[in-house]
């Protein structure tokens, strides 16, 4: 089934486009994959980072930190931009490069394989340093508003922590328990912080 990818704001795809076309922001970005590809290179597959705020068993509030654009070059995502709501509107905020920009390509393309229709979002959880491809099962809904429903899936992106498996898609009801118990399981003494 396609994927339903939320349109992005008008000035934040702008403002990457912008930037792309800079050869100061491409330059400054010391981004090595995105300096040595082959032009044009074009943002794709805008997708709207949330953020989940303290992890609990009943459900977690999110809030929208940004759009993300994977930049392609020919076929594949060489790189990816982010932008940011600021008092002045959406901008640019930075390109960069690594393991995520191709985990979280081949999660979109898992998730075109499967058999129900989804609104791809990106999901941010920083008390474990992980990073989520969230499929919305509402594909109408605003893909800058809500929170995870217990039938959502998560894949988590490459690389994610111990112990769970990356680009396996989970439903949030099974994963966020996992994800509270490791984020409040209790320290033993003498163990790192």
């Amino acid at each position: 089934m396609p994927l339903h990818v939320p349109p992005a704001p008008a000035p934040a795809l702008r403002s990457v486009l912008t930037a792309l076309s800079s050869p100061t922001a491409v330059r400054d970005a010391r981004t090595p994959s995105l300096l040595g590809a082959p032009r044009p290179l074009t943002p794709e597959q805008p997708l709207p980072v949330h953020v989940l705020d303290g992890i609990t068993t009943g459900g977690s509030a999110t809030r929208l930190a940004g759009w993300r654009f994977l930049v392609r070059s020919g076929e594949h995502a060489v790189a990816a931009a982010d932008t940011v709501l600021t008092a002045d509107g959406w901008t640019f905020s930075r390109f960069f490069e690594g393991p995520y920009v191709t985990s979280t390509e081949l999660a979109l393309r898992q998730a075109e394989a499967m058999t129900e229709a989804y609104q791809p979002r990106l999901l941010s959880v920083p008390e474990l340093y992980m990073l989520t491809l969230w499929l919305h099962g509402d594909r109408t809904a605003d893909g800058a508003a809500g929170r995870p429903a217990a039938t959502d899936l998560l894949v988590p992106l490459a690389p994610a922590p111990p112990g769970i498996a990356a680009h396996r898609p989970h439903r949030v009801a099974d994963l966020l328990p996992v994800l509270t118990h490791r984020v409040t399981r209790p320290r033993l003494l003498g163990s790192p912080a």
